[in-house]
């Protein structure tokens, strides 16, 4: 058996002192080999750990002597939230310095284009060098030593070692130098390539503040003060103390300050930062209202129904936060690879500089090669090309109302082929009205349908609203209940008024026995016209007698149409799931596009059977997005390779998926596909590009076409790119 232990939490830290993918790889070793670590993910694009585990064994102090340990230095929450806030020049200081010291030993190189001989005193490049060498440069040295304690590499180990190598050379040749010869020294190199990684970090910072700015905007959606109605009046209190009951008033165009329901007033609610919808939504007595959202031009009352963690706006944020803290399965290789780049690179390099002195040349030239070979290979676009990507495509997918949960889900989406649909609040409105009701001979429909909404009465299914609905409507009175028992799947039992009575589909009333003879005509016509049908049935002496026929009809959501036709065009098998019978399923199915002779509806299926559904969708390997809304559509939502919830729907549904729709539109479906698509071209492209510099980069170094300031401009180049073409994705928006 199995053991479970439930007594598990998930811990986020902030790091600092991370350069590339091999800092990445040391952290995650230090942080998985502790006792009680169930799982340790580390993002070099977010600065942070995310570590599951047993909450009895490991205390968050423990995980911070580990990170230190490992060479890094673990942040506390509000130098995260300082560093978030950070203005776009914050950190820009050292990069300064370097460059007004670097700058007089590259004019020497660019006077040489035009025939200009500029060289600066070798005491003066001396001078210039060793402040950037060791003041600025220091920060290398420190990550590079804890890196060889550790017995592995990162960047700062390669920019250390060739930096340093480069100025001892330079100082050598100096102090050797004959007498009234000018040598050529190459303070120039080290200094410049130090300053060129130092502005490549910290344009990748100001980079990946930009990738950040989703989660900083839901958090600023969040208002300090609230306007509590205490037993004294209107009292402006801080949010945090506002409990789950209390009455808030909201003034004309302040944001909800948590979850609620309207109790008095009525207004207009922009909601467009938490659905992407960008026209307001009417809100009258007893309508939801989700924290954060804009009031709009009048007062309101509300009682709040959630606080905290479990407020919409804090469940979202949760979301997005998940994804960009997870770590694709792609990124995993990566790691791998980056894990053993860095031992090769040192390896190449003493082998460049072993090969130009075995060819000959002066230990002068091959040192220089050799440095070049250690400055290019630096992994940084390695560790940024994943992350950066998912960050990137999950803050701008929540920008449009779509949630994406997982990394996996988001790489997993682009190469879905079948997406199977629950109908009922899917496709369909999911609000069913009684269109007819019919009582069988020696009944009156009246009383019957009093008897069936009495069965009903406790009830929040779709159908079990529509006959209470229609019963209101008709001013009928109903009676409590007793005995009341659900059979899942097929109906409710209970006894109102003495009698026993039994209300759920035809074909369970069928097989308790009920002879539904006298319905045929009706049911053969109604069916016909896409309605959905059960019946009340009483059980006495005689066995099971038909009481009540009634249908129910539903329509198509606005939109559906359009978008089943455009997921049809990107080459994608469509499949309608229902609990319907077949011609009802297929009724609506033409309604919404759907070919049911394609095999394009799975009609009379109970709602244990979708998962099942699903698995059978996905034999011969095929891609499945299973799109649902209900408690009942979680088993197939967690089946499918990728699940997408409708935001409308239960919190069960949105759990078990993937991806969260928050306006709950079927054409979301293929906007979050689409960003999916592009996110892993993304993904792609940087790790091409991250690689392309490191395998042309190095062979050109060693071979001595590269120096070593070319080098580090390249390398910078390299991360720099990698982030700059990541937040192209922030263009995107949904066709």
């Amino acid at each position: 058996m199995t053991h479970i232990n439930p007594q598990t939490e998930t811990i986020d830290i902030g790091i600092g002192g991370m350069t590339c993918a091999s800092c990445v790889a040391r952290v995650e070793k230090a942080l998985n080999k502790m006792p009680g670590v169930e799982s340790a993910t580390v993002n070099l694009a977010t600065e942070s750990a995310r570590i599951v585990v047993q909450s009895a064994q490991v205390t968050d102090a423990r995980l911070r002597r580990a990170i230190r340990d490992a060479g890094y230095e673990p942040l506390t929450p509000e130098a995260g939230e300082m560093a978030d806030q950070a203005s776009d020049w914050a950190g820009f200081a050292p990069v300064g310095f370097g460059l007004l010291l670097s700058a007089p030993l590259v004019l020497p190189m660019l006077g040489d284009l035009w025939g200009q001989h500029w060289m600066l005193p070798s005491w003066l490049q001396f001078a210039l060098a060793t402040p950037v060498q060791f003041v600025l440069g220091a920060r290398f040295y420190k990550a590079g030593w804890h890196a060889l304690k550790a017995l592995t590499g990162n960047m700062d180990l390669l920019v250390s070692l060739g930096t340093t190598a480069g100025w001892l050379l330079s100082v050598w040749l100096w102090f050797n130098a004959h007498e009234g010869h000018a040598p050529h020294l190459y303070f120039e190199g080290s200094a410049v390539v130090i300053t060129l990684v130092l502005l490549g970090k910290w344009l990748e910072a100001r980079a990946k503040r930009q990738t950040t700015e989703a989660i900083r905007a839901l958090h600023a959606l969040r208002p300090d003060k609230a306007h509590w109605i205490s037993d004294e009046g209107e009292v402006d209190v801080p949010v945090a103390e506002i409990l789950v009951g209390d009455l808030v008033a909201v003034r004309p165009g302040e944001r909800f300050p948590l979850d609620g329901e309207l109790v008095e007033g009525q207004t207009q609610v922009d909601e467009s930062m938490l659905t992407g919808e960008p026209l307001p939504v009417s809100k009258s007595m007893g309508a939801a209202l989700t924290g954060g959202a804009i009031n709009g031009d009048g007062r309101v009352l509300m009682r709040v129904t959630a606080v905290g963690h479990e407020t919409v706006l804090s469940r979202i944020i949760r979301l997005v936060e998940d994804a960009q803290a997870a770590k694709a399965p792609i990124q995993r290789l990566v790691d791998k690879v980056a894990e053993i780049f860095v031992p090769v690179v040192l390896v190449v390099a003493l082998l460049t500089l072993a090969v130009w002195l075995f060819m000959g040349a002066s230990f002068e030239t091959a040192l220089i090669h050799a440095v070049a070979v250690l400055v290019i290979a630096c992994p940084c676009a390695l560790g940024l090309a994943t992350p950066v990507a998912i960050m990137a495509g999950t803050g701008v997918a929540a920008k449009h109302g779509i949630l994406i949960k997982d990394a996996q889900a988001l790489e997993m989406a682009h190469r879905v082929q079948t997406v199977a649909f629950d109908k009922t609040g899917t496709l369909t409105v999911g609000q069913p009205r009684l269109i007819q009701h019919l009582a069988a001979p020696g009944h009156d429909a009246t009383t019957a349908l009093a008897w069936a909404a009495s069965v009903q009465s406790g009830s929040e299914h779709p159908l079990a609203r529509a006959v209470l609905k229609a019963a209101q409507a008709q001013g009928v009175t109903t009676s409590t209940p007793q005995d009341l028992s659900a059979v899942p799947g097929r109906g409710v039992q209970a006894q109102v008024d003495g009698r026993q009575l039994l209300l759920g589909s035809l074909r369970w009333l069928q097989q308790e026995g009920m002879d539904s003879a006298m319905w045929a005509e009706d049911v053969k016509a109604l069916q016909s016209q896409g309605a959905t049908l059960s019946a009340l049935a009483e059980r006495g002496p005689d066995g099971v007698q038909g009481v009540l026929l009634m249908a129910f009809g539903d329509e198509p959501k606005a939109g559906a149409l359009e978008a089943l036709a455009a997921l049809r065009e990107r080459g994608l098998k469509l499949v309608m799931i229902s609990g319907d019978n077949q011609a009802a399923a297929e009724t609506m199915a033409r309604r919404l596009g759907l070919r049911p002779e394609d095999g394009e509806v799975l009609a009379d299926v109970l709602p244990g059977d979708k998962a099942a559904q699903v698995q059978k969708l996905r034999e011969g390997g095929r891609i499945v997005a299973m799109v649902g809304d209900g408690v009942n559509d979680a088993p197939a939502l967690a089946a499918a390779d990728v699940g997408m919830a409708m935001g409308n729907g239960t919190d069960v549904a949105m759990h078990a998926a993937g991806i969260t729709l928050m306006r709950g539109e079927v054409a979301l479906v293929g906007a979050a596909l689409d960003i999916s698509a592009r996110t892993v071209a993304k993904i792609r492209q940087n790790l091409f590009w991250a690689f392309a510099y490191n395998v042309a980069g190095i062979p050109l170094a060693a071979m001595g076409y590269l120096n070593p300031v070319i080098a580090g401009g390249a390398m910078a180049l390299s991360s720099v790119s990698v982030m700059s073409n990541a937040l192209l994705l922030k263009r995107w928006k949904p066709d």
